[in-house]
Order: C-alpha cells, then sequence, then structure tokens
C-alpha cells in the first residue's frame, strides 16, 4: 500500500529527514514515535505529498502522481484547516466538493458532530474542532490516513472515537502519546534527528 525508497526532506544544509525506506502493507498502521524535531512531520508531510522529498520514491497502492496519492490519502496536520465562518455541515460539504463529491455522506456521525452541524466552526470547543478536523481529512474515505499528533487537542470523547475511524484503513500515526501508539499501532518507528534511531526501532510493539 505504501512504499517509499531513500525519502529525504533537506532545507539547504539542514537535514530534516535523513534517506529512509518504509512499507506499509494495505491495512497496517504505523505509529511514529520521537521527541520535537525528530523529523516525524517532515515524513507525514512526504507520505501526504504536502512536500516534496528531496530525494527517494513515493508510491501509495502502486500510484506515484501526487494527484493520485492525494485523492487516496486522509492528512491532518497541526492545524485543523477548517473555516471558522462556515458551518460544520458547509465545511465538510466544502471538502466532499473538492474531492468530486455530491455530500459528505456519514463522516459527520462517524465523529459525533452530526447534532451540531449547524454551528459555524469558529464556535466549536477545541475538541469538536479536532473532531471537525478528523472528518474533514475523512470525508473522501481514503484508504491511507494519515496524522499528526491528532490528540493534541482532542477531547476524551475523539480519542475513543479512533480505533474504529482507523480500523479498514492503512495508518501513519505520529504522537508523543506511546499508550496511543501501542493501542491504535502494530509497528512503531523511532526516529531521532532526523534519522531512524536504530534498526531495532522498527518493530512490532508489544
Amino acid at each position: 500500500m505504501i512504499s517509499a525508497v531513500g525519502i529525504s526532506l533537506a532545507y539547504g544544509r539542514r537535514v530534516a529527514l535523513a534517506p529512509l525506506d518504509l512499507e506499509l502493507a494495505r491495512e497496517e498502521k504505523l505509529a511514529v514515535l520521537g521527541p520535537n524535531g525528530a523529523g516525524k512531520t517532515s515524513l507525514l508531510r512526504i507520505l501526504a505529498t504536502a512536500v516534496r522529498p528531496s530525494a527517494g520514491t513515493l508510491a501509495i497502492d502502486g500510484e506515484t502522481e501526487r494527484a493520485a496519492i492525494r485523492a487516496r490519502v486522509g492528512y491532518l496536520g497541526h492545524q485543523p484547516a477548517v473555516y471558522d465562518a462556515l458551518t460544520v455541515l458547509e465545511n465538510v460539504q466544502f471538502f466532499a466538493r473538492l474531492y468530486g463529491l455530491r455530500g459528505p455522506g456519514t463522516v459527520l456521525e462517524q465523529v459525533g458532530l452530526s447534532h451540531l452541524e449547524k454551528r459555524p466552526a469558529g464556535e466549536l470547543s477545541r475538541g469538536q474542532l479536532q473532531r471537525l478536523a478528523l472528518a474533514r481529512s475523512l470525508v473522501h474515505d481514503p484508504a491511507v490516513w494519515i496524522l499528526d499528533e491528532p490528540d493534541a487537542s482532542l477531547d476524551d470523547e475523539g480519542r475513543a472515537l479512533l480505533p474504529a475511524l482507523a480500523a479498514d484503513r492503512t495508518v501513519v500515526l505520529a504522537t508523543h502519546d506511546r499508550d496511543l501508539a501501542l493501542r491504535l499501532c502494530r509497528r512503531t518507528l523511532l526516529l531521532r534527528d532526523g534519522r531512524v534511531e536504530a534498526p531495532s526501532a522498527l518493530e512490532e510493539a508489544k
């Protein structure tokens, strides 16, 4: 499902991510761990095609073109990336249209926000706003779900929804919460200073 070979990212002389290889099968789930500045966000942004790698190749579901990859990927970065002036429903309708869909389907029900569909996003609590961001990233029912610290602003109710939302997808999750990582993912990747810390860092989580 995900095949990355020698992907790296550098800004001038600063190496944000040293070359690494990554293979994930369909519905496999990987937790990316490490301190701030370890390269977690750089890796996720490359996988989501939010940034081009400095070197290496990326294929998702056999596709190598960025547009084709984006159609298969749902990405949640550090910012919710929703519009405060639009209602909850209008936000997911807007993103559905970007993917050529007629409507948002049942995604608001899946994240527990259908009762707030008429409320402007700017009036939501931080936890509710993060759940709306989850809905936005899932509106096109992506096969691959890439999450950059989704639990940072997520309320307890939202955290409880993550396993069901992730169940039938290939997931790459960056988090500082090892309990969440082990609950959602069977594999872990430990980064430090832009590099895989050791060959044993990529392993089956116990």
